[in-house]
């Protein structure tokens, strides 16, 4: 009975799984079906520049080749899987930070080509940075020079994989300018000229999607760094997830720039509205020369002067006096004081008089006080102070001699200026990494840099897409469908919990709910049985059970009796019918003395025993 329940149970259980599956994935479409439509336009009714994720299709073979480089396309491009090739292209610094202890000055970080830890294809290969709590620096030319007076779009696109994640520690890279301290890359440093600085960096909480660019101040030639407003939403998975991530920057001639992580917009908006410090400074700026006068009432209100304060006002008062009602409790001990010294205490061994000072006992209360109401010097509570109002003042009033806030007068910025196309920016020859980092195995792969985004988006769907496809296709489960079904549509997580809950309770229920109930049910009906003299059926079955031994006991009753006592055994067993040989009686004792002295029988009532007389 118990295995069938079981058996049940587990069924209910299957079934009840299903239905919560079928809840979910119902809800799921509801929530899905919900979501509004997201066109392509905007308000002006422009078809924006959207980048779709790439798609996986069921049963595609996904197969990796190295993207082809068409060097008329680029002004540079490393896939890094020809080793030989790329190791030609990329030179590591040999020089020394400045202003920095000397053991952690050089630029030791080790750079080497190899494939990711989590290997797809074999030949993907890509750029890691091995060590870390160095510096580290390595930079390569340019194929060509990008020259911002093209008016042509500025593009640079890069995978970073954090492969053992990120505590602290970048993974940027700089643009670095045309100019004479760029021809020996041996002395690429953190001091090294740069136009632009892009991408990823973390040190705890602080988490940033740098964009830096250095911007010439046409007056007097001075260059000041700008740096982009930070994006809306924290960009904390690429630093845990340990997965291969796309980042891309887009700057056109508009002065419009893009910042995209896996095709997706992080940040975008104007390169003369959104930096700090601006581009183009204040027309007019404070007159460093101008003072307040020593007459300017800044005051907005002041104490009323007509006001006086009141005669039986006291500005002495103090907030609690002593309670003149209260009196000291009898048995108050005022000789003796609170804490006493300990009178069992020892100076240490060790105690040193000149060096720790003179030894004192330390302080416990004193025992005298535990049964008196107190001691030493007795004072009377304090109490609240009825004449107490504290210091007077005079009401506040307005200013009739207000005359504002006092600033300064203004003057024309003698340093101003207005560059409207802060877009053209200083030509750039190379391209670098000059990082420090407390993780190591940072794995970089797919840098580009060029002047068109519908060939980045072609290098990215050749490299990054189908390498994040492949992974993801790897790692599809039902659990990380669910995860990704509940950040999108948080109202799923909400009925799914629930559903889930009831599932296990009722499961709990089928598995041990209804065994117990039938369990219960059964003693009920033994104790009801119990406590009536109604024959219950195994009750007739014992009486006809005593019957049958009784009869056998008769039988065997003549071989127990003696020889001469024979003559008072019943009619009944003398008759011809009943009469049994010497022989029969002989075998009837061995058989008795075969069986057990001792027989059981079970009912539901209890266990009953009953002896069998032997001779």
């Amino acid at each position: 009975m118990q295995q069938q329940n079981f058996s049940r149970g587990r069924r209910a259980t299957r079934a009840l799984l299903l239905i919560a599956a079928c809840c979910l994935l119902s809800a799921a479409s509801a929530a899905g079906a919900a979501e509004p439509e997201i066109d392509d336009f905007d308000d002006d009714g422009l078809v924006e520049d959207v980048q779709e994720e790439p798609i996986n299709i069921p049963g595609e073979e996904l197969v990796y080749e190295s993207p082809v480089i068409e060097p008329k396309k680029f002004h540079f491009a490393d896939h890094f899987d020809n080793v030989e090739a790329s190791r030609k292209l990329w030179v590591k610094s040999q020089a020394k930070k400045d202003d920095i202890a000397e053991e952690i000055a050089k630029y030791d970080g080790i750079w080497s080509w190899e494939s990711p830890l989590r290997i797809v294809w074999p030949k993907d290969k890509g750029l890691v940075l091995k060590s870390k709590a160095k510096h580290a620096a390595i930079s390569a030319r340019l194929s060509k020079q990008f020259d911002f007076k093209s008016n042509k779009p500025l593009v640079v696109q890069y995978e970073v994989t954090m492969q053992e994640g990120q505590e602290c520690g970048g993974s940027y890279l700089k643009l670095l300018s045309s100019g004479k301290e760029t021809e020996d890359l041996t002395t690429f440093n953190d001091k090294t000229p740069y136009t632009i600085m892009f991408g990823p960096d973390k040190c705890g909480n602080d988490v940033k999607m740098h964009f830096i660019f250095r911007h010439v101040n046409p007056i007097n030639g001075t260059i000041t760094e700008k740096h982009c407003n930070k994006p809306k939403n924290r960009l904390e998975e690429p630093f845990k997830d340990k997965l291969p991530h796309l980042y891309q920057l887009v700057v056109r001639p508009d002065n419009s720039f893009e910042i995209r992580v896996d095709h997706k917009i992080v940040n975008e908006g104007s390169l003369l509205t959104d930096f700090k410090p601006p581009v183009n400074p204040p027309a007019e700026i404070d007159d460093p020369t101008d003072q307040k006068p020593a007459d300017w009432d800044e005051r907005e209100k002041i104490p009323d002067p007509t006001s006086q304060k009141p005669d039986d006002w006291n500005d002495d008062a103090l907030p609690q006096i002593p309670d003149t009602s209260a009196s000291k409790p009898s048995g108050w001990l005022d000789d003796e004081p609170d804490m006493i010294a300990d009178p069992t205490a020892i100076k240490p061994d060790d105690w040193d008089t000149e060096i720790d000072g003179e030894w004192e006992a330390p302080l416990v209360d004193n025992p005298a006080c535990e049964k008196a109401p107190g001691c030493g010097k007795w004072k009377a509570p304090l109490i609240a102070n009825p004449e107490y109002k504290g210091k007077w003042r005079a009401p506040m009033i307005e200013n009739p001699n207000y005359q504002g806030k006092w600033a300064p007068r203004k003057i024309a910025n003698p340093d101003f200026f207005e560059d409207l196309m802060p877009f053209q920016m200083t030509p750039i020859s190379a391209i670098g990494l000059e990082l420090w980092s407390m993780s190591n195995e940072i794995l970089f792969d797919n840098l580009i840099v060029t002047d068109d985004v519908d060939v980045a988006r072609e290098f990215a769907a050749n490299s990054f897409d189908i390498k994040r496809r492949y992974i993801d296709r790897e790692s599809d489960s039902l659990v990380n469908k669910v995860l990704e079904l509940t950040k999108t549509y948080p109202t799923v997580w909400g009925i799914g919990l629930l559903v889930f809950i009831s599932v296990v309770v009722i499961g709990i229920y089928c598995r041990f709910g209804k065994a117990k109930s039938q369990d219960s049910a059964a003693t009920a009906a033994a104790a009801k049985a119990k406590k009536t003299d109604v024959l219950q059926p195994d009750d007739e079955q014992d009486i006809a059970a005593d019957e049958n031994e009784s009869e056998e006991d008769a039988d065997a009753a003549p071989a127990l009796v003696p020889s001469d006592s024979k003559t008072n055994i019943s009619t009944n067993s003398d008759s011809p019918k009943n009469k049994k040989s010497d022989l029969d009686i002989k075998e009837q004792l061995k058989q008795k003395d075969e069986e057990p002295t001792q027989t059981e029988e079970n009912t539901t009532k209890s266990a009953r025993k009953r002896t069998v007389r032997k001779d």
